[in-house]
């Protein structure tokens, strides 16, 4: 197995996380911030001693409330879910606790204080900018962390984004018809010429092979494009799909199609109009681009867009999540393209996830022994309820967006 980034304390993953921040005062006002704020939440915060805080609801265990309020007021974007990775909280129902606080997330700080939040909200370090370097680097530290990992929790197809259900119950099947309906938005048919940006582990190039198209595929995750070429080979398409180690940006050709799953998410704000301008630029005259992207409220996206947040620190380094109104204007002031239609289904992505976490979960001990320790299963846990939680409650959303070129061009 790939051991390219495996997180283990004696790596320098975790940084002083164990060490509990130390500032008073700063304690103080996150605890009655806090106890404030869960007094109406539908939860039950359980105190050492049993004594109980919150309007009840799924269960919430505060071990070392006095360690739990220091790493909140440190940084409370940061600190509730390092305070999961080290033990100070628990829960056996974290997505049901997760989702009755991001169903109340803008409301949690009173309003007065949020319009301090450009004065205490961390920035985003310069070495997460995605520059062509940076970009490669942000990748890197999760996509690279092994295909094992991946393999563990993923369904048979390995594909790392949201499945479309529509009726099935089967995690497979509803990939694949995720995978159907972006190359059907792309017109993806026999001799076409197709551009993938993102490669995954080959599930949708295989797909778009298997209808007869001809498929480059970029990555610059190294670990992905070793297995997905794998994948290609045994499936019998190898002949018809190229994987190429190559940034977007890089990228010179010609296209019927250009089809992408969730790899906007990781482009960064600032490279927005690099990467729609790059879409206009390969696709010829009368081709089509499909499209899949986590959303996100335009006013959440702006009041978020410069926040360093746990997520960013310890899960997908410069990443954000953008809004619908911001693909529209950005296309709209750099290409001549133009979304003529979209679904949307994240409730499909809550219940996916649910699955992931509860597949990681169960086979848990297969994936210690690939060399991942107990810091990293509480991290992932957060992260993937954190992520279900966002989608239940609807402050995510996934979308596939069908964009054709204007009239004119």
């Amino acid at each position: 197995m790939s051991t390219l980034s495996l997180p283990r304390p004696n790596q320098g993953i975790w940084p002083g996380l164990h060490a509990t921040p130390r500032s008073p005062l700063r304690a103080r006002i996150a605890e009655s911030l806090f106890r404030n704020a869960v007094r109406t939440l539908p939860v039950t915060i359980v105190l050492p001693g049993g004594r109980t805080l919150g309007a009840g609801g799924p269960i919430m265990r505060l071990h070392r409330p006095a360690a739990f309020f220091h790493r909140l007021g440190a940084d409370a974007k940061i600190g509730f879910g390092e305070a999961y990775m080290v033990g100070d909280w628990s829960s056996n129902e974290l997505a049901d606790v997760l989702s009755a606080f991001a169903a109340r997330l803008t409301t949690l700080v009173p309003p007065k204080l949020q319009r301090l939040r450009r004065w205490v909200d961390r920035g985003h370090p310069s070495t997460d900018a995605n520059d062509v370097t940076g970009a490669r680097s942000n990748i890197h530290r999760h996509y690279d962390l092994s295909n094992e990992l991946f393999a563990a929790f993923l369904d048979e197809t390995m594909t790392y984004s949201s499945a479309w259900f529509d009726g099935t119950n089967d995690l497979r099947e509803a990939q694949l018809r995720k995978i159907d309906g972006v190359l059907d938005y792309a017109g993806v048919r026999a001799g076409s010429n197709v551009l993938e940006i993102g490669t995954g582990w080959g599930a949708l190039a295989i797909r778009a092979a298997q209808r007869g198209a001809t498929v480059t595929s970029l990555t610059i995750s190294a670990e992905q494009k070793k297995l997905a070429e794998q994948r290609i080979a045994q499936a019998g398409v190898a002949d018809r799909v190229t994987v190429a180690l190559r940034d977007y940006r890089e990228e010179t050709g010609s296209y019927d199609a250009v089809v992408s799953v969730e790899m906007i998410e990781a482009v960064g704000r600032e490279y927005w109009p690099a990467y729609f301008s790059m879409l206009d630029r390969v696709l010829v005259p009368g081709g089509r681009i499909g499209l899949q992207a986590i959303t996100m409220p335009h006013d959440r996206m702006l009041a978020s867009a410069d926040s360093y947040t746990w997520i960013h620190k310890y899960i997908f380094p410069g990443g954000l999540i953008p809004s619908v109104k911001a693909i529209e204007q950005t296309l709209a002031a750099h290409t001549s393209l133009k979304i003529t239609s979209w679904r949307e289904f994240g409730h499909d992505y809550a219940e996916t996830l649910r699955r992931w976490r509860e597949t990681f979960v169960h086979r848990w001990d297969e994936i210690r022994s690939l060399g991942f320790d107990d810091t990293f299963r509480r991290m992932w846990e957060f992260y993937l309820a954190y992520s279900e939680a966002g989608f239940r409650v609807g402050y995510l959303g996934v979308r596939q967006f069908a964009i054709d070129q204007r009239l004119g061009r």
